[in-house]
């Protein structure tokens, strides 16, 4: 699998995000929902999240029952790299944080686990059940 650039990104209206890549970038939609939605930008991966306006001091929102930051970028890699990664930050007692399975069973399914950086930035490690699902509506 090559791999794929994921960045989250707060918005403040998903139907003018939508719009505004789509329409005058010419990229392709992904999966979507009420509160967020994925952007194909040339085979890379950009989510955008609905946020009032956003405060950096809590950028949290909650999906698949979990709380994730809405202010995250990362990787996606195969399943082999993705379970080294784990594995090897683990290892360096590194804090991971909400390392689970996400959309199980359904359209888009994939490992995914967060850790922080230096900066205090959170990365997200993704691994797609099936690749070619990664924007599949």
């Amino acid at each position: 699998m090559e791999t794929a650039f994921h960045m989250s990104l707060p918005c403040l209206n998903i139907e003018d995000t939508k719009s505004f890549y789509i329409n005058n970038i010419g990229a392709s939609l992904g999966r979507t929902s009420e509160n967020w939605v994925d952007i194909n930008l040339f085979g890379h991966q950009l989510t955008f999240i609905q946020a009032e306006k956003f405060n950096f001091n809590s950028p949290n929102y909650v999906f698949e029952g979990k709380m994730l930051p809405s202010f995250h970028f990362g990787v996606i890699v195969d399943v082999e790299q993705w379970g080294e990664l784990y594995a090897k930050l683990n290892h360096l007692n590194l804090k991971v944080v909400t390392q689970t399975t996400f959309l199980k069973d359904k359209t888009g399914e994939h490992l995914s686990f967060f850790i922080k950086d230096s900066n205090d930035y959170m990365l997200e490690f993704k691994s797609f059940k099936d690749a070619t699902e990664m924007f599949n509506v």
